[in-house]
């Protein structure tokens, strides 16, 4: 399965130890996404469109609440690169 190359980065970002969280509004609608690498800076290029690509790829998982993170299948699909350049 091909993923885009705004997927790959993001993906690539999450496989080296970032992570996704998700602010809600009073409705429960999701309001705003973050993406935080390891370093904790803060990755501007993530959209809700893509967050959903990821999800429905199973690319992207959440557990009991937590942040989203790189699952299995995520691995499986970013291609190794020494960095995301």
């Amino acid at each position: 399965m091909d993923i885009s190359r705004a997927e790959q980065r993001i993906l690539h970002l999450l496989a080296q130890g970032g992570r996704i969280e998700l602010i809600r509004d009073d409705t429960r609608k999701i309001a705003e996404i973050k993406l935080i690498t390891r370093e904790g800076w803060l990755f501007g290029g993530l959209d809700l469109e893509t967050f959903r690509k990821l999800k429905r790829k199973r690319a992207i998982g959440s557990r009991q609440g937590q942040p989203y993170l790189v699952t299995r299948r995520g691995l499986e699909l970013v291609r190794s690169q020494l960095d995301n350049r």
